[in-house]
């Protein structure tokens, strides 16, 4: 991820309101519609100052009626036909789908077409989840790095090698193309975007009305070290899993974390692999560099104070493990990921 753009001043977005088209098709995942639309309505709820700063605007293909892959076939009603959307479009999302839906869209609608008469004056083309197919298929993401749903971008990479996939991105900027992770990433982009036009006062009054993160715990990554190993454990140790990614800091050597499990050494470990399938010390020091990135990506402490902050040992410790784990280094990743990019 990596900053959007300078916010607009607001009374620009008064007179002007930028204009967003939500783009959707039969098949569509119902949230990747309703959850950009949302953040884009609670901008407005939050700024209204006669007039609000988003129209917002459900299209498809064709027009009318769009039913989602949601169980109980959740269908949205009257959209609006691309050829009837107004020309001076500020931002085009698309929104992801089934493989059906998507095969459908791309190749048997006039999508991509329209995507590609609009692609010069059209300020910002987005997808949320499976959306960065149809952008793939428009040959709009060559070149360049993008990000899809995590259970998706092997093969996004397969069906396009000429992208650069980052599987571990909650969302990707490169300008005037941005792509979001699976599902509620699609959230958490045009939270940035709304960041970006209108100042991030109004986006963390965003976050708080729809009670989610400015920025998510976990930094960058698609989930988090916790998520990942946290389903198979049993309670008590998803107890001390928890425990260990609030706080990774301090003494979390093996006979201590065992006896905060209340288990001998041995059976701790035993116990702790077969559960998540990883070992003590490496869930530390994947927690320790979920923090790390976090703060990377936030802060602007040194990164000596990250590591310690992070309850690595020292700066050369956080080194290895950026370059062990993620291949660059933690100024690397700061220069791309940070908040002031």
């Amino acid at each position: 991820m990596s900053k959007i753009s300078q916010f607009t001043p607001m009374q620009d977005l008064v007179h002007n309101p930028r204009r967003v088209a939500v783009i959707g098709y039969d098949g569509v995942q119902a949230l990747d519609i309703v959850g950009p639309m949302e953040v884009f309505a609670m901008a407005n709820f939050h700024l209204t100052q006669g007039v609000a700063p988003y129209e917002v605007i459900l299209a498809s293909p064709t027009g009318g009626a769009v039913k989602s892959s949601s169980a109980g076939g959740l269908v949205f009603g009257e959209t609006v036909g691309l050829e009837q959307l107004p020309v001076d479009l500020d931002t085009v999302i698309l929104a992801g789908g089934s493989e059906d839906g998507l095969r459908q869209v791309i190749f048997r609608s006039n999508l991509l077409a329209w995507l590609h008469s609009r692609q010069t004056a059209t300020r910002r083309m987005a997808s949320v989840c499976t959306g960065a197919f149809i952008l793939a298929a428009g040959g709009f993401l060559d070149g360049r790095r993008a990000t899809t749903h995590w259970n998706s971008c092997a093969l996004l990479k397969e069906l396009r090698p000429q992208i650069e996939i980052e599987p571990d991105a909650i969302f990707v900027a490169e300008p005037p193309v941005y792509t979001s992770a699976g599902i509620t990433a699609g959230i958490d982009l045009c939270l940035a975007f709304v960041e970006a036009d209108c100042g991030p006062q109004t986006a963390l009054a965003v976050a708080r009305q729809m009670v989610l993160f400015m920025r998510r715990p976990g930094g960058q990554s698609q989930f988090s070290a916790g998520l990942s190993v946290q389903a198979n454990a049993t309670p008590r140790l998803r107890k001390l899993l928890g425990e260990i990614i609030e706080e990774p800091t301090g003494d979390l050597s093996i006979p201590t974390l065992a006896s905060r499990a209340g288990m001998s050494e041995r059976t701790f470990s035993r116990s702790f692999r077969k559960e998540t399938g990883t070992t003590p010390a490496l869930f530390v020091e994947t927690a320790r560099l979920d923090r790390a990135k976090a703060l990377l990506e936030t802060s602007d402490w040194s990164l000596a104070r990250i590591a310690e902050r992070s309850g690595f040992a020292s700066l050369d410790t956080l080194h290895r493990a950026f370059l062990k784990h993620l291949g660059v280094t933690p100024g690397f990743y700061r220069a791309r990921f940070g908040s002031n990019v």
